[in-house]
């Protein structure tokens, strides 16, 4: 077992300061070096969170502190290149969502770990929380029927500033739009809880951001349990919510919320005749709610003990595939894409470029 775990973060954006309160929260962790472009950002996060020193390059960061684990919080289209070279110099990486703008950088990541003996963790955070474990649970052993029937709403708002951002809107940077950079949240949490998918049928939309990608997003998906699920993903939708809904043979499952869940947000709902067995199906007393520090407490455990990633971090390609194969289908008008396409797909495992249907200046 490692005793203690010195972690470097590049990227000192704002979802970096949740990684290093995860960092701070851990007793066997401590946030040796930071790293950024600007290197006033980097200063000034450097001495909110008491990291000894500060670097210009990831690559002189490595080359220095020789940490235990990077934990990579920038943009999507450096996490390979940054991945890889965290590899090479013996740490372990946690890196943001999405990991790679293509499957087939993911694959060279993760060939990269196995050949450093090391472990890369996405961070998809919705995963974690003792509801959504209680959820799983119920719906893994059956006690809640078989799930038929689910709703995956995204629906967030992104003004147009938003999209000003250089690297945004891009798919040679970005690697694709509200898709890949919003809805993946909720799309992974769904998966999380049915499983393995077996079709998708995707169509990508412009309605209203200057954007080369999308700004919303519709799909059908098909999971092997036999449940059939529908997508919307929007960075339009001024009253946002983040939400599931799962029908079971038993009951209704939902989770309705914005950027983060805990018990208050779950609801499981019996079918009529089945109101005798709810009380088993009750949430645990004890509370976690959803957020970085618990995926980080349990994805550090695994890197100091040797063991497996946990659940909450592990199949980092899932959500990624789903995403991928919703542009696949888009760029084929439509049609279904498995599994088995995908895997051999031409072009959406180097890339996620696909045709927007730009309905902009439409009904004017």
């Amino acid at each position: 077992m490692t005793s203690s775990l010195r972690c470097v973060i590049v990227g000192t954006g704002a979802v970096a300061h949740f990684h290093a309160e995860a960092v701070q929260a851990y007793p066997h962790a401590e946030l040796v070096a930071v790293s950024d472009m600007s290197r006033a950002a980097a200063d000034a996060f450097a001495a909110r969170w008491d990291a000894a020193s500060v670097y210009d390059t990831l690559d002189e960061m490595l080359e220095s502190e020789r940490p235990d684990v990077v934990l990579i919080c920038t943009p999507p289209g450096a996490h390979a290149a940054q991945t890889l070279a965290a590899f090479a110099a013996g740490a372990h990486v946690v890196v943001e969502k999405p990991p790679a703008p293509s499957l087939a950088e993911l694959d060279e990541m993760r060939r990269a770990a196995d050949a450093a003996g090391r472990q890369l963790a996405v961070v998809f955070q919705q995963r974690t929380g003792t509801a959504a474990a209680h959820v799983r649970e119920l719906l893994g052993s059956g006690a809640l029927g078989r799930p038929l029937v689910a709703v995956c709403q995204t629906l967030w708002f992104r003004d147009p500033a938003y999209f000003a951002v250089p690297w945004r809107g891009s798919w040679e940077t970005e690697g694709g739009g509200t898709t890949l950079g919003h809805g993946i949240h909720q799309i992974d949490l769904l998966a999380f809880l049915l499983g393995d998918w077996t079709s998708v049928q995707g169509r990508l939309w412009r309605l209203d951001r200057e954007t080369q990608t999308e700004d919303a997003s519709t799909a059908t998906v098909t999971f092997a349990g036999g449940a059939v699920a529908q997508l919307v993903t929007s960075a339009v939708s001024p009253r946002e919510v983040s939400s599931i809904r799962i029908d079971t043979q038993k009951a209704t499952v939902t989770v309705d919320h914005v950027y983060g869940h805990g018990h208050e947000n779950w609801r499981i709902t019996p079918a009529p005749g089945f109101e005798d067995e709810a009380a088993g199906w009750a949430l645990p007393e004890v509370e976690e709610r959803s957020a970085h520090a618990p995926l980080l407490r349990d994805v550090f455990d695994a890197f100091r003990e040797g063991t497996p990633l946990p659940p909450t971090a592990d199949a980092p390609a899932r959500s990624l595939e789903l995403v991928a194969a919703i542009y696949a289908s888009a760029a084929a008008d439509g049609a279904v894409i498995t599994p088995a396409d995908l895997a051999v797909h031409p072009t959406h495992r180097n890339g996620f470029a696909s045709p927007v249907a730009d309905m902009r200046g439409v009904g004017a």
